[in-house]
């Protein structure tokens, strides 16, 4: 018996010493954020350039503290900007409160194009000094911000000033409902609508034309408003909750309807237009007159997204033809990959479009609404348009899947012809490169690395693509001596046995390979973009923290995400429940057959928002393999979250297909553990939704658990959240106990 004993308590020791989901687990997890931050030296990520010249200043993180550096680009030289001990110096004497030579707190810096002088702001204060004196001045006191408008609130049409034509002799003006002007030298006011009334009105955003002889004005239909209501349960000011409301429209609400409205001047003849060309609108907007008057043009965004034209109207007629028509049987992708570019001197617009089946750059003329020509074109995709220099006519341009070896997702930097010819890259290491030009962009600093390859800034010619100068290279040493683990790159087939899906993989810091580790996979399958970082971070702290309990922790981007080919991405129309999940179930596995301790029969996950929409819907629509999710503040109904994002993916009207994606409709499914968080005062989205999942599971007799954070808005929860989701996936997952949390977070 005594021997039992033994051994048992002896069992129980090698578990706490060497276990998964003890204390010394959770003390290394907590350990995290602080463990590891800090420990990356020569590593600046944000260049300034100085206006007007081939100088730009960056703040460098050395083993000595912070350093501002100057770097002239041609000349080839950098130096600290200033004498920062003099500057420390100067600082402590004008604010009276001391400062470190070491870590100057300057943000929001401006040097003068001579490097003379300097702006910075500490705190409310803007400074001036004089270098390299460091004679500092305080010039003004900044005062608090407003903070920023609630995302949902309609737009106010009728918030506009009085607009003042080209030549400054008119002002136009709303009243009443409807349009006048009023000469500025006699004060004579005229009435140019007589149509105008409380439920079709005319917006004060007026666009004169460059002649001053023209103006353009929206007649406008009223939509619908829908307020969502919250309660906040504990207020800071006052006992007894409240209650608060937001404008927030859902998908199928009935939204406004604009005309734009043609006043001629001399003549004050209103010129009706009509709308059979943009009918039935998502919206209508970016009024552009041409330069010598002639016409003006303006943007249609189908509701449903399946339809995005640029309209031009005829100045005299009012007569309406389409330039550019974007058709799609899925939907376009408005909200992500738009760009337009009109050329001054040409009378062409610079266009992109997936029509090809890949995001690319296209030539139109206006006049004509034909297009002239491909700019770019391939199997890979423009992801920004830095420069279009309309004398050289050449565009500067990032672009990703250029190389089919590699990671899809990498951005490269090309210059093409407006014509389509003389493509070439300006970057072509296997590595992601954050570029800044300068104003002239004929150097721009290229900022290279990877989630598992340290960062490289260097100066590189534009016109060539040579590099110039090196300017830092990171020092990890710190890093890996403190114990942190590189992400693993990892790519494997998907769905179709074709195309490759790419993630990462977090492991441990102290991994016992003779152990089988569960896994959690971190979801966002938001169809906006994708989401596994491509540059170097040390910064994983939610899922290095989940990995150091014992679990090895997985991010990668499925079919349905952005920023592939358009058949990639249009897996997600109609169909958001599908979240990539046959491809992320397909990676998974492949992880596991290439390492053993990889334990896929034990899988969880978790996300927010859309996030939290996919956790819940991997234990709802594929239990077979997802054993436990952490929901937090989830759209679990597609026609409960807002209207743009959600009838962007799943389109208009709303019809069974949104119910088919449905946690709420789809509770009875559930088949693993699901814990759902949600703040009180989430107004990204509606509370609602993750109540109504909540119901739903309890009338079909599911268990489940449901955290209610008081006082929070979108979120994970907060720092109670990231404990109660690690402590159900080491219950859920390692199938044990975890400790107190007074044990696990001594020191909070």
């Amino acid at each position: 018996m005594k021997k039992i004993f033994a051994l048992a308590a002896f069992t129980l020791l090698c578990l706490s010493l060497n276990g998964q989901g003890t204390l010394q687990d959770y003390r290394r997890a907590d350990s995290c954020r602080t463990l590891y931050k800090g420990k990356v030296y020569n590593a600046p990520d944000k260049f300034q350039w100085i206006a007007g010249s081939h100088t730009f200043w960056y703040k460098n993180n050395t083993r000595t503290g912070k350093e501002f550096m100057l770097v002239d680009a041609e000349k080839n030289s950098q130096r600290k900007a200033f004498d920062h001990a003099r500057m420390a110096q100067a600082l402590s004497a004008k604010l009276r409160k001391p400062m470190r030579a070491q870590d100057l707190p300057l943000q929001d810096v401006e040097f003068a194009k001579d490097h003379k002088s300097i702006k910075f702001t500490i705190d409310s204060a803007r400074i001036s000094c004089l270098l390299p004196a460091c004679q500092c001045a305080v010039e003004k006191v900044i005062p608090e911000s407003k903070p920023e408008s609630y995302w949902g609130n309609a737009f106010d049409e009728g918030s506009s000033h009085p607009q003042k034509s080209a030549d400054s002799l008119w002002l136009a003006f709303v009243k009443e409902h409807n349009v006048f002007i009023q000469s500025r030298k006699t004060k004579e006011t005229f009435q140019l609508s007589y149509d105008g009334n409380s439920g079709d009105f005319y917006s004060s955003y007026i666009t004169w034309s460059p002649d001053s002889k023209k103006l353009v004005a929206y007649k406008v239909t009223r939509g619908q408003t829908r307020v969502m209501y919250m309660i906040e349960s504990s207020p800071t000011d006052q006992l007894q909750p409240k209650l608060q409301q937001r404008e927030y429209l859902k998908p199928g609400d009935a939204l406004p309807h604009k005309q734009p409205q043609l006043f001629l001047i001399d003549s004050k003849k209103h010129v009706p237009i009509s709308d059979e060309l943009f009918a039935q609108q998502f919206s209508l907007g970016d009024v552009r007159w041409n330069k010598d008057s002639r016409f003006f043009t303006f943007e249609f965004n189908e509701r449903g997204h399946q339809t995005y034209r640029i309209l031009k109207v005829d100045a005299t007629t009012g007569g309406v033809s389409i330039v550019v028509d974007e058709k799609s049987e899925t939907f376009i992708d408005y909200s992500g990959k738009r760009y337009r570019h009109d050329l001054s001197e040409s009378n062409q617009i610079l266009w992109a479009s997936e029509r090809s089946g890949w995001n690319h750059l296209y030539l139109y003329d206006v006049a004509t609404g034909k297009p002239v020509n491909p700019v770019t074109s391939g199997e890979w995709v423009v992801r920004e348009v830095v420069h279009v220099d309309e004398a050289k006519r050449q565009v500067i341009f990032a672009a990703s899947g250029l190389d089919k070896d590699q990671d899809p997702y990498l951005v490269q930097y090309c210059v093409v012809n407006l014509d389509g010819t003389g493509f070439r890259r300006l970057t072509t290491s296997n590595t992601n490169h954050v570029a800044s030009f300068s104003d002239d962009h004929l150097y721009f600093v290229d900022h290279a690395s990877r989630v598992d390859l340290a960062p490289i800034s260097s100066v590189i010619e534009t016109a060539t693509g040579k590099t110039r100068m090196e300017i830092q290279k990171a020092d990890l040493t710190d890093l890996l001596g403190a114990g942190w683990r590189m992400p693993e790159v990892f790519s494997a087939k998907g769905r179709d046995g074709k195309t490759d899906i790419w993630g990462i993989i977090i492991r441990p810091s102290k991994i016992d390979e003779n152990r089988k580790y569960p896994v959690i996979e971190m979801i966002y399958a938001g169809p906006q973009s994708f989401y596994v970082g491509k540059s170097f971070t040390e910064r994983y702290n939610s899922m290095s923290a989940l990995a150091e309990l014992g679990f090895i922790v997985v991010q990668l981007d499925g079919m349905g995400t952005s920023w592939r080919s358009k058949a990639f991405h249009d897996v997600c129309w109609k169909n958001l429940k599908d979240a990539g999940f046959a491809d992320r179930i397909a990676w998974i596995k492949a992880a596991g057959e290439k390492y053993r301790y990889v334990d896929t029969e034990n899988m969880g996950l978790f996300g927010g928002s859309a996030g939290g929409q996919n956790a819940a819907g991997g234990v709802i629509f594929h239990p077979e393999f997802y054993k436990a999710a952490v929901a937090s503040c989830g759209c679990h109904d597609n026609r409960m979250d807002k209207m743009w994002w959600n009838e962007q993916w799943m389109g208009y009207p709303i019809g069974p297909h949104y119910a088919e994606s449905s946690n709420v409709v789809n509770a009875p499914k559930l088949g693993g553990n699901l814990l759902l968080i949600v703040g009180e005062l989430d107004d990204n989205v509606d509370p609602a939704s993750t109540y109504q999942l909540a119901n739903a599971l309890i009338k079909a007799g599911k268990d489940f658990e449901l955290i209610t954070v008081p006082g929070m808005g979108h979120s994970g929860g907060g720092e109670y959240g990231e404990r109660k989701r690690r402590d159900f996936f080491v219950r859920t997952l390692l199938h044990r106990e975890p400790p107190s949390w007074k044990e696990s977070y001594p020191s909070k």
